[in-house]
């Protein structure tokens, strides 16, 4: 039969509902028996003791809320009785021994990416074209329209005949109800034209909204983002487009490429619009040196690559109850393999770590990595609650809906992607990663923004979980989507790649999800799997504006 309830750590005092139960229930647990008193959700949580109004919830085996009244074994915690709370942290000892993993069956294994002059290897070969300023969207919206067709990289669109039906309905007389009513075909195919250059996966257009206004430092973290785009070993060479006079200038973001790539050797073609001229005139310079870029760009093959040149970014967004026991530590195993073969993982979303900081600080292979990773916790929040916020705020009404009640119950499941190895470096936002092992990157929690962030620093494998589904990708980079239960993975099947609903109930250890996560990794590092969100070209890109962004 399968098991109901679950208690994550020994030292917890909840226990998660695995499925849904009534009051009244009776239910045994590790040879202890517990009345449910009220109605539990499946993902929700209900208590092991007696509680007074201010004492202390643990679950994962830290504090994650404080009871607002008393009370009883077998209540179910709301968001009415339980306040967010978590535990302050300092900068101790170090604590950065931990037990590698076995990782005999990959020690051998390669993957088929795109070598770069500079070391890295790529998963993907993409093209970019890059506004410095928003001013210049309009014009990236023109090279879009005119380019990606004519190469062959315009996707058909599944709901085009679907429209032409009822348009033809409409004209022969059919009436509302009938529009609604009626059967048409939907062609469930992501076909693609042929490529004019086979060996570039895309062109791909990061369109945003800075560049100039607000404050300077804005402008210049802008720079450094579409700087990590730009050398990123998915990146075959861009095309950029500034206007001229934009706060956003061309010899910042040049600074920003030399500090991330001294040797830079990519393509680079850049045009500003004040000096040339007309549109006109930019917009077919623009044509004539992409074309040139990508011809070059196509010369770049598939070569086998070692398993320590894959960089994963670790995110999660529409998070659940279910996402800290099944999808989160399943990729955390993940991370330990791939830290453990010389590799490398980015562990993000600052505010979605509020509660574990102390042992994430412990783990921080040096104090002074430590001390970064402090301040940039307090300093964030800080900047939070002057602006009348702060992280307990951040779980989303969906969040809350499906079990994570509070910031630090999100939070400590959250932190279960990063594994259990050392943190061998923290970055500030949009530093680039340079060494193997755990990163803590300081991000968002905001699903694109965070994303965006990883794959600025480098990630170019991005695992993505998700409990109640979302449609998140990159342009550059492949986001593998994972459920953390099986009712989402066959609900949204067209957006979700793996499944880890298999650890809930039963079929799977979370060691055994993570290796198979792994394996996928590999494939879809070789271009032998195209996951879901690059079918659907799903192309968010939103860059951090560095003010307060939960």
């Amino acid at each position: 039969m399968r098991q109901r309830i679950l208690k994550v750590h020994p030292n917890d005092n909840v226990i998660v509902a695995l499925t849904d139960i009534k009051a009244g229930e009776q239910l045994s647990y590790q040879n202890e028996n517990y009345t449910v008193l009220d109605d539990v959700q499946a993902k929700h949580k209900f208590l092991t003791t007696d509680l007074k109004a201010g004492e202390e919830v643990i679950m994962y085996g830290v504090l994650v809320g404080k009871a607002q009244t008393d009370l009883k074994r077998g209540n179910v915690i709301t968001t009415s009785n339980l306040k967010h709370a978590a535990l302050g942290f300092e900068t101790g000892e170090r604590k950065t021994d931990w037990v590698k993993p076995d990782v005999s069956a990959w020690q051998n294994r390669t993957f088929m990416g795109f070598h770069r002059e500079d070391g890295s290897v790529g998963t993907a070969n993409y093209w970019l074209v890059i506004p410095m300023v928003f001013c210049e969207n309009r014009n990236i919206d023109v090279l879009q329209e005119t380019l990606t067709g004519s190469l062959g990289y315009k996707r058909k669109n599944n709901y085009q005949s679907q429209a032409e039906q009822l348009i033809a309905l409409y004209k022969n007389g059919a009436k509302t109800d009938e529009l609604l009513q009626a059967e048409v075909f939907v062609e469930e195919t992501h076909q693609k034209t042929e490529r004019v250059f086979p060996n570039v996966d895309g062109i791909k257009f990061l369109k945003h909204e800075g560049g100039c206004g607000g404050i300077r430092q804005d402008s210049e973290t802008l720079c450094g983002l579409l700087a990590g785009y730009i050398t990123h070993p998915n990146c075959a060479g861009a095309t950029v487009l500034s206007l001229g006079c934009q706060n956003a200038q061309v010899s910042i973001l040049q600074s920003e490429i030399a500090k991330r790539d001294p040797n830079f050797s990519k393509p680079l073609y850049i045009l500003e619009q004040q000096k040339i001229g007309t549109e006109a005139d930019m917009l077919s310079w623009a044509i004539k040196q992409t074309l040139a870029g990508l011809a070059k760009a196509n010369e770049c093959t598939r070569q086998p690559a070692p398993l320590s040149k894959i960089t994963i970014g670790l995110e999660c967004g529409g998070s659940d109850g279910f996402s800290g026991i099944s999808a989160n530590p399943a990729i955390g195993y993940t991370s330990d393999l791939l830290v453990a073969l010389g590799g490398t993982v980015i562990l993000a979303e600052f505010p979605e770590l509020c509660g574990v900081e102390q042992n994430l600080s412990d783990r921080c292979t040096t104090v002074e990595q430590a001390e970064r990773f402090s301040n940039l916790m307090r300093t964030y929040e800080k900047r939070a609650e002057e602006a009348g916020s702060g992280f307990d705020m951040n779980p989303s009404p969906g969040n809350i809906k499906d079990g994570l009640i509070t910031d630090a119950i999100k939070s400590a499941g959250a932190a279960k992607k990063g594994g259990t190895s050392p943190v061998v470096e923290v970055l500030d936002y949009p530093e680039k990663v340079t060494k193997p092992g755990l990163n803590l990157l300081c991000t968002p929690g905001n699903d694109v923004e965070s994303t965006t962030a990883e794959v600025g620093s480098g990630a170019n494998v991005v695992l993505f979980t998700t409990g109640l589904g979302t449609p998140t990708g990159n342009p550059i980079v492949p986001v593998v989507k994972l459920s953390s239960n099986t009712t989402l993975y066959n609900r949204m099947s067209d957006i979700i790649d793996i499944n880890t609903g298999t650890v809930i109930e039963g079929e799977e250890t979370i060691e055994e999800a993570g290796a198979r996560i792994l394996d996928y990794v590999i494939a879809v590092a070789s271009g032998e799997i195209e996951v879901c969100a690059v079918k659907h070209g799903q192309d968010d890109f939103i860059p951090w504006k560095r003010g307060v962004s939960l």
